[in-house]
């Protein structure tokens, strides 16, 4: 049997492979964050596509920190109902899901909670500020609103929860030195600069206890002159260590438009063969945190050789399962043809216009086919 379809365990939690549903925006959610159906419908048909964890879309965990419409919500309780039915379907069809906990920061959505965006640090464009600086207090508030976001995760039924401090959210914006201009305690070296994504993962695991699954989401790096860079990923991922993280999932890039790299505009990578290797080889030197590794993954055989060779201990897809939900399945049963996946990110329009995430190019395939179907047959 191939390595990637091994049983592993992480803190109590058994998966079935070593395949991971990477978090996207799915743009499925009510208006104000409630889960539905259609996005219940998309995790449990991923748990019967083989999907051996899925993480769910990025999930706000205060209506400060929404980061678009039709995004879901932990915010409060009333967020439970729908959350506890996702959750159960997944577990209907045999698969693990956790709750990826979010906070936009200064790239929340203007005006939707009636207050200005807060980061790090004081934002400013064309002269005018766009984000200001937060308070001890309001760092204090948002490290309490995961804690909280973890507690209802957990009592929700989800198998695990992910923090996600990458592509220039809030915890991605203390960890970068582009963002984070403080000059207190908060800012400055590492040590500092990685203060709130530590007291969160510390109060989130305080919120569910020694037993539960607590992961993160962190940058290889920003692809940003003096951002957020390898060596300051490689320190971030000692310190969470210590800290009793169970698992780290490496990405790379920011929403910045400065960004040489951006998440947006990423095609397949050379030979299908992954963005972030040489980042995870040497994490995997130094760590001995469970990784997860995720960008331009398209072959099996690529994932194979990755994972064999001791650079990642999962592969994450997050495009690729847009594609073919059931992808893990059709590789395990000795179909390996790469994915479907042509990474045009077309598959996100249709969410930012609120009828959600899905492959344009796939359908558009599927109606050329069709026709010509008809046409042969008429």
């Amino acid at each position: 049997m191939s390595i990637l379809f091994e049983p592993t365990v992480i803190r109590g939690m058994q998966l079935a492979n070593r395949f991971v549903r990477s978090a996207t925006y799915e743009g499925m959610a009510t208006t104000d964050g409630k889960s539905t159906d259609r996005l219940t419908d998309t995790m449990a048909e991923l748990a019967a596509g083989g999907v051996g964890l899925i993480i769910s879309g990025h999930c706000y965990v205060s209506p400060e920190g929404q980061a678009g419409a039709w995004q879901l919500g932990i915010a409060d309780e009333s967020a439970l109902p729908g959350l506890t039915r996702m959750a159960a379907a997944v577990h209907r069809r045999g698969g693990k899901i956790a709750l990826q906990l979010a906070h936009a920061g200064a790239h929340a959505k203007p005006g939707d909670a009636g207050v200005q965006p807060a980061g790090p640090s004081a934002l400013y464009k064309d002269d005018a500020p766009f984000c200001r600086e937060m308070t001890r207090d309001d760092i204090s508030r948002v490290v309490e609103a995961f804690a909280r976001g973890a507690d209802r995760a957990k009592r929700a039924g989800f198998d695990a929860v992910q923090i996600h401090a990458a592509h220039g959210y809030l915890l991605s914006q203390f960890l970068s030195p582009c963002s984070n201009r403080r000059t207190d305690d908060y800012g400055g070296p590492l040590a500092n600069r990685g203060r709130a994504a530590l007291e969160v993962v510390r109060a989130v695991r305080q919120a569910v206890g020694s037993d539960y699954p607590v992961l993160i989401k962190v940058n290889s790096e920003d692809f940003i002159e003096g951002g957020f860079s390898v060596e300051d990923m490689l320190e971030l991922s000692a310190l969470l260590e210590q800290a009793g993280i169970d698992a780290i999932e490496m990405s790379g890039s920011t929403l910045d438009k400065a960004s040489r790299y951006p998440v947006s505009r990423l095609g397949a990578s050379r030979e299908n063969r992954g963005y972030y290797q040489e980042a995870a080889r040497r994490f995997k030197r130094q760590t001995k945190v469970p990784l997860m590794l995720v960008g331009g993954l398209r072959t099996v055989d690529a994932a194979e050789d990755l994972v064999a060779g001791g650079i990642t201990d999962y592969i994450a897809l997050c495009r690729p399962l847009i594609c073919e939900p059931g992808l893990v399945n059709r590789w395990k049963s000795g179909d390996t043809a790469k994915s479907l996946c042509v990474s045009d990110n077309r598959c996100f329009k249709p969410a930012l216009s609120g009828e959600g995430v899905r492959c344009l190019f796939l359908e558009e395939r599927t109606t050329r086919e069709d026709g010509r179907g008809i046409t042969a047959a008429s």
